[in-house]
């Protein structure tokens, strides 16, 4: 049987990212997101709800987010679903609380016209580091991977 754990998520932090460091010396942040959803009720009456997603980021992805977001800023998540559970101290009852740990965070453009960036694990559960910067040897987003040497562009294009 196939299983799939993939979760997209657009929205706004509800607060600064708080980051802290393992006693291995890895960084792990934690941010928040408010996700608002509107629709129309059968009377076609606007309805608004929010949804607060806890989301933890790691490595080198949880030292560019709190160096770059603050509250309110908008992102786009890509990451997995994963089920934290403890024993409460002050009850001694077990709790759970189901996250999202992140694998590609974007910035989205925020209301100066500042453009978002993007930062992609290098793979889950382990160290992360944001994308190879591209040089004027790489290819444009969208183009091809194959070399241009036997490309000729024709002189007349009609327009």
């Amino acid at each position: 049987m196939a299983n799939l754990n993939k979760v997209l998520l657009l929205g706004n932090l509800t607060r600064d990212p708080e980051l802290r460091y393992t006693p291995k010396g890895t960084a792990v942040a934690d941010i928040a997101v408010a996700i608002n959803r509107v629709w129309n009720n059968e009377q076609n009456q606007r309805q608004e709800e929010t949804t607060f997603v806890d989301i933890t980021l790691w490595g080198r992805q949880a030292e560019i987010a709190q160096q770059y977001l603050s509250k309110g800023r908008g992102v786009f998540i890509e990451g997995r679903l994963q089920m934290d559970t403890w024993e409460d101290k002050a009850s001694g009852q077990k709790r759970s609380k189901l996250k999202v740990v992140a694998e590609n965070l974007q910035f989205m453009p925020d209301g100066k016209g500042n453009a978002g960036g993007g930062i992609q694990s290098g793979h889950s559960g382990g160290s992360h580091s944001a994308p190879a910067a591209r040089g004027p040897a790489s290819p444009p987003m969208g183009g091809s991977s194959m070399d241009d040497s036997g490309f000729q562009e024709e002189d007349d294009i009609p327009f």
